[in-house]
This record gives structure tokens, C-alpha cells and sequence, in this order.
């Protein structure tokens, strides 16, 4: 390529630049959303963007294994496998990457709590907030690099943590200005005693909960129909339109409703009662929280509880998690009780920008306007310094059209002005509403 070949300068496909107002409303976001999250008592720590590919695909990850950025091995260890000849491209394939990009929070998570879990607190409560990257078809609202943000509880065995998660992200949505949401609930111990009441075979069980999770998109038939096609008996699928259409029309306590019918365990019956009317405690009239018999949630780890978060005037949930208490056990074989909750951080931005909603500034901004051909600059200097003391101040030279200058200064968020007059001494604040 010669040196002159224009390079595009618009960011990669999948890939976005934020201006300053994304940024602070993003900023604004992340620090209402972190400060809640340590009044739960959760902390924040970090991990690296680039894992273990051997750990990224161990399989906890559904389809986002599909979706991987592996990143090339590099010098002699890359020049090794290209040399292989005798390897097919299947296996070379395999063999060129010894890193990825992580596609989630969650399993640098765990690999961190692993590696650290000595010198943790028990239980350790986590707060991430951070970049993945999936290898997605770019297309409108799928991006290849966007933010996550999670909490995550290691140690404690009961429903206190589902309580707390939920608890914690609905205070979170609350102050940042949602409300009318729903919490939905379910269990992945419910949605085998579903399957098992129902006929399917126990080997397939994630076929059924694949298809049964797009009830809320495809309608029932559609579900059906999904389950004909992958080969289930025709009786099971009868049994579940039956037991979801009564379901639908029964009245009280869906969840007491259906373990009656499908004789559920009583303990984990017992737990989502527990959750469900704790959290609705809390709720006052910013949102409900109710069970729901179809959730499934795509990843596989998934061991007990689940949640889901849905905003009104939306097709898809604002946030999402459940407990995943062998995810640990996987990595250094001693399993742990886990528990984790994730705002879809993107999702919340885009709304809150569909609503044209503006932060408010963390402080005052003034603009000190001087004339850089009279005024001695170290005199400007120490004029700014004098006003940082109680406001954020932009300089600015002043232009030839001094009104249009000053006009355009509320469309880079700035309220004040201070017109440079010489003395530092002499610094009258002018607020532009007036």
C-alpha cells in the first residue's frame, strides 16, 4: 500500500466514536448507576480485555461462542503452525489463536474470583463496568463493541442475593429516571420440572427452553411449532400448549398454579415467593415484579433463579441475570454460590436518548471570553484559575461576531459567561437565561 492511500476515518463497522454529550450522559449514567451499587456494599474491580481463548470457549457462553474475536498468536508461535503442512485447515484454524476478546463479564469473572478467592472477603460482592466485544453482523442497534454492567455476589447459598441484585438495579433504573418496568422471574429447576411433567425427553431439555423462550415473540403455535421441527414427540408438545394456555387463564398466584400441576419442588417454589414478594415490598410505584413461566435466559450456566428487567414501549429487556452456582466449581473445582445481575448498559442510554433526557451538570460551566491581541494572556490564566475555584471554565478568544459567539455557547452546554475586562479582580458572572 503506498504511503498516500487514503484511510477512511470513520470508525470500523460495529465500532462507534461518542461526542462529548454521549460521553457525559454515559459518564452521568455509569456514576449514578456504581454509587447505588456501593451502597449495597459491592466494589468495584476490573479485568483485562483479553482472556484465555481455551477459557472463553469452554462453553459457558451459548451462542456467544460463536461471536468470538480471537486474536492471531504472534512471532515464532504463529510462524510454528503455518509451517504445519501436514495440517488441514480445520485444524490450523484452531490452533492460530491463543487469546480472544472477552464477549462477556461474567466468565473473566469468575476466572478472577478463582484466581483471588483467598484473599477475597467472603461473601465478595463485584461491581464491573466495562467493554465486550462480539463478532456480530453489524447492523442497526448491534454493535461489535459495547459496554456491560454487572453486579455479582460469591458466597451466599440463599435467596438474599437475588433479593439484594434485584434490589439494588431497580434503585439504580429508579434514579436514573425509569420507572413502570417489570421484574420478571423464574427458575431453571421450574423449567425442567415443566419439561419433565411434560414429556420431553431429559437429554433435550435445552431444545425445549431454546424454542420456549421465544414464546413472547412467536405466540405459542410458533413455539409449537418450533419444537415439531426439532423432533419432539407430538404428545409433549400437546401437553406444554395445554399447560401454558391454562395457564394464561388461570386467576391468583401463577406460580402456586403451576407447581400444583406440575408438582414442583416445594423449596424452590417456597424461594421465588420469598423473592417475588420481598422485592415488591420495595417496588412502591416505580415497578411489579412478577413470575414468569417462560423466561429462560440464553446462557447456559444458569443453575436456579432468573430475572429479566422490561421497560414499557420496548421489545427487549433493559436487564438481565440469575444464579450460577457451578460456574466456579468449572475453573477450580470447588463449587461456590454465585449470583449475578446485569444492566444493559447500551440499552438504558438508548432509551434515555430517545427521551432527549440532558444531565445535569456535575458543575457550572463559564465561558471567560478575552481578546487575544490585548489582553496578557498570563492575566486570562490566572482569571480562569480564580473562577475554577467555584465553576468549569472554557477560554475563548473572542471573534469578530462577539453576539453569535456568545449565542452558540448553551449548545456546548455552557450557562455562564465572564467577559475579560483586564483585572482579575473584575469578574462579573453573567448568567445567558437572563
Amino acid at each position: 500500500m503506498s504511503s498516500d492511500t487514503q484511510i477512511s476515518s470513520a470508525p470500523l463497522s460495529g465500532m462507534r466514536d461518542f461526542g462529548p454529550a454521549e460521553v457525559r450522559l454515559r459518564d452521568w449514567a455509569t456514576h449514578i448507576i456504581t454509587a447505588t451499587y456501593e451502597r449495597f456494599g459491592f466494589t468495584k474491580i476490573e479485568t483485562p480485555c483479553l482472556e484465555n481463548i481455551q477459557l472463553l470457549k469452554r462453553g459457558e457462553g451459548g451462542e456467544n461462542l460463536q461471536l468470538i474475536f480471537e486474536v492471531l498468536k504472534r512471532g515464532d508461535k504463529l510462524d510454528k503452525v503455518l509451517q504445519q503442512t501436514t495440517t488441514s485447515q480445520d485444524q490450523m484454524r484452531g490452533q492460530l489463536s491463543d487469546m480472544g476478546l472477552r464477549f462477556d463479564l461474567t466468565v473473566p469473572l469468575v476466572r478472577f474470583y478463582s484466581c483471588n478467592q483467598n484473599t477475597l472477603p467472603n461473601p465478595f460482592k463485584s461491581i464491573q463496568i466495562g467493554s465486550v466485544w462480539r463478532a456480530e453482523s453489524a447492523q442497526q442497534g448491534r454493535f461489535r463493541q459495547f459496554t456491560q454492567c454487572d453486579i455479582d455476589m460469591f458466597g451466599i447459598k440463599n435467596e438474599i442475593a437475588e433479593i439484594e441484585l434485584l434490589q439494588a438495579t431497580s434503585e439504580a433504573l429508579v434514579k436514573l429516571g425509569f420507572s413502570g418496568f417489570t421484574i420478571a422471574i423464574n427458575d431453571r429447576r421450574m423449567l425442567s420440572s415443566i419439561a419433565k411433567h411434560c414429556g420431553f425427553e431429559e437429554n433435550r431439555f435445552d431444545s425445549v427452553f431454546i424454542a420456549l423462550d421465544k414464546l413472547d415473540k412467536i405466540g405459542l403455535d410458533g413455539v409449537a411449532k418450533d419444537l415439531a421441527g426439532d423432533g419432539h414427540p407430538e404428545v409433549a408438545i400437546s401437553a406444554l400448549k395445554d399447560l401454558i394456555t391454562n395457564l394464561a387463564s388461570s386467576k391468583g398466584n401463577q406460580l402456586e398454579f403451576l407447581a400444583e400441576k406440575i408438582s414442583a419442588d416445594e423449596e424452590v417454589v417456597k424461594l421465588l415467593n420469598n423473592i417475588v414478594s420481598v422485592v415488591s415490598k420495595s417496588a412502591g410505584d416505580n415497578f411489579k415484579v412478577e413470575f414468569e413461566p417462560s423466561l429462560v435466559r440464553g446462557m447456559g450456566y444458569y443453575t436456579g433463579p432468573i430475572f429479566e428487567i422490561r421497560y414499557p414501549g420496548y421489545n427487549y429487556s433493559i436487564a438481565g441475570g440469575g444464579r450460577y452456582d457451578k460456574m466456579v466449581g468449572k475453573m477450580c473445582g470447588r463449587d461456590v454460590p454465585a449470583c449475578g445481575f446485569s444492566i444493559g448498559f447500551e440499552r438504558i442510554i438508548g432509551i434515555l436518548s430517545d427521551k432527549k433526557f440532558v444531565p445535569p451538570p456535575a458543575v457550572e460551566r463559564v465561558a471567560l471570553i478575552f481578546d487575544d491581541k490585548r489582553d496578557d494572556l498570563a492575566l486570562v490564566a490566572l482569571a480562569a484559575a480564580k473562577l475554577r475555584e467555584q465553576y468549569a471554565v472554557v477560554t475563548q478568544a473572542k471573534k469578530k461576531d462577539v453576539k453569535k459567539q456568545i449565542d452558540a455557547l448553551p449548545a456546548q452546554e455552557i450557562n455562564k459567561m465572564c467577559l475579560f475586562k483586564g483585572d482579575i479582580n473584575d469578574l462579573v458572572i453573567k448568567d445567558l437565561a437572563e
